[in-house]
């Protein structure tokens, strides 16, 4: 019998997991989710690392030597950060090779604080590049305004890339746009197209959150009806994108020059509405060519009872649709959802840098 995660690869779904710490490295741990839970790829962010960083003890070693180097705080996350991200990446090496480069994966992000300097962040996005020094690495960045410029660039650089915090279908648009650019002067400056590889990571779980506040607000019995569906609509609607700008004459010119298409992943698919099934954000979105980010609560609830049925995206664009209809005809503004979505997200993220930040000055000023 196979299990619900190895019907999902079946199914064309590659599964990585939404979390790193350096206990999951030197405990064998990473190594066991890829035997057993067919885990191909992992994601970090802010948030993850402080969580790591305040919760475990296998960085004193590391940040007493730190210390005693009166090393800086900004410079010892980078020097944290990236030693875990290189040595999970050397982890995930056999399934790089193995899918050549599509995954065994390990996606670091930029500093949050950056997410509106389009320079800083391309000047960041390469030095971590250059620090964790593994091919099978991903810079995450963000797709802001100012994040956008700066994907084209990176990957101009022959840098692959994990688009982060999508929420909106013209921003997606925005995304790809971006990143057939930078492919397009990746190959003018002599990169090999076939060895960039990019993520683009649209959050689901987030837009049900939103918008079901705001249907709350409604008495109309439509508004309770349409409930926890906007996030995987929106998804479904994502990949109908997906596929459309990857059929066309420019994208088909670079895929036939060897370069990869970019991939949609499926982020924030932990539920938070306790009332919906714990695994919603995955067995409702298996399409082929995808990758679902899994915080460990949901990779297990995954692999216990997960209905893996097969495509259940392609086949669903009429009702996503009409899932979008119904909400505007509501009064419901799904730009300004998405919007927020945005700003909120940039937001968490920065208050989860200066939490790392914190926890770090601490741990240095009491190794001193």
């Amino acid at each position: 019998m196979s299990t619900p995660t190895e019907n999902l690869v079946a199914a064309g779904v590659s599964i990585w997991l939404d979390d790193l710490s350096r206990s999951r490295i030197t405990s064998g741990n990473l190594t066991e989710l890829i035997t057993s839970r067919n885990v191909s790829g992992v994601t970090t962010n802010p948030t993850i690392f402080a969580g790591a960083l305040t919760n475990g003890e296998s960085y004193a070693e590391q940040v007493a030597t730190l210390a005693a180097a009166n090393t800086s705080v900004d410079d010892a996350i980078f020097a944290i950060t990236t030693d875990d991200v290189r040595d999970a990446a050397d982890i995930f090496r056999p399934v790089y090779d193995a899918t050549h480069g599509v995954d065994g994966r390990v996606s670091i992000e930029v500093s949050p604080d950056l997410a509106h300097d389009t320079d800083a962040t391309v000047a960041q996005a390469k030095e971590l590049w250059a620090r964790v020094d593994r091919p099978n690495v991903h810079i995450k960045i963000p797709a802001t305004k100012a994040g956008l410029p700066a994907i084209t660039a990176v990957l101009a650089e022959g840098i692959s890339v994990n688009v982060t915090l999508i929420f909106s279908l013209d921003r997606y648009a925005e995304v790809i746009e971006a990143y057939l650019e930078g492919l397009e002067k990746a190959q003018a400056a002599g990169h090999d197209l076939s060895t960039i590889h990019s993520v683009a990571s649209f959050f689901v779980s987030r837009v049900d959150t939103e918008v079901d506040k705001r249907l709350g607000g409604y008495s109309d019995p439509a508004a309770e009806e349409l409930k926890s569906k906007a996030g995987v609509a929106n998804a479904r609607l994502a990949y109908e994108l997906f596929e459309e700008l990857f059929a066309t004459d420019r994208a088909k010119s670079l895929v036939a020059a060897g370069a990869n298409v970019q991939r949609p992943l499926w982020a924030s698919t932990g539920v938070k509405d306790p009332s919906l099934p714990d695994t919603l954000y995955v067995t409702e979105l298996v399409a082929p060519g995808t990758v679902n980010t899994m915080p460990e609560k949901t990779l297990e609830a995954t692999f216990d009872h997960a209905e893996v049925t097969g495509d259940r995206v392609t086949g669903e664009y009429v009702d996503a649709h009409g899932v979008f209809d119904a909400l505007a005809e509501l009064g419901v503004d799904f730009a300004d959802v998405t919007q927020t979505l945005e700003d909120e997200g940039v937001e968490k993220f920065i208050a989860s840098w200066h939490e790392l930040q914190a926890t770090v000055r601490t741990a240095l000023q009491d190794a001193r």
